[in-house]
């Protein structure tokens, strides 16, 4: 398998994952649901993250914390979400690829999990700021 190495891969690589995504019992939900997800938009923005996050290519300019926050407003996010998220891309990544910016990859998500998941508990205490 090859590692991650440019656009293509991050397409093929988001693809794989929200073809999971879109038929998961435990987070399809968020997406289909509660969001009502555009996925004609919502690809190509995953697409530009994702090659900024792994490439280094500047194609992403904002935060997905906020989002995530709005959507916790909505329907809560829980830790499990969040774990099936990372079970599923790391899946994906495994799959697909091999090399430094696979497992750069796994490694990131499982960061951004994280961060979510404290930014999303403390944005509902007094005084919070993003």
């Amino acid at each position: 398998m090859k590692d991650i190495e440019q656009r293509e891969d991050i397409e093929i690589l988001v693809d794989r994952f929200y073809e999971q995504v879109i038929e998961d019992p435990i987070i399809s939900y968020f997406f289909n649901k509660v969001v009502k997800l555009n996925w004609e938009k919502h690809i190509p923005v995953m697409y530009n993250f994702w090659e900024t996050v792994l490439l280094a290519k500047i194609r992403y300019k904002g935060s997905p914390i906020p989002v995530h926050i709005a959507l916790s407003s909505k329907e809560p996010l829980k830790p499990i979400h969040f774990e099936r998220w990372i079970q599923l891309w790391e899946t994906t990544v495994r799959t697909n690829f091999s090399g430094e910016k696979a497992n750069e990859a796994v490694k990131r998500a499982k960061l951004m999990g994280e961060l979510m998941m404290i930014k999303i508990k403390k944005s509902s205490e007094d005084g919070f700021i993003q």
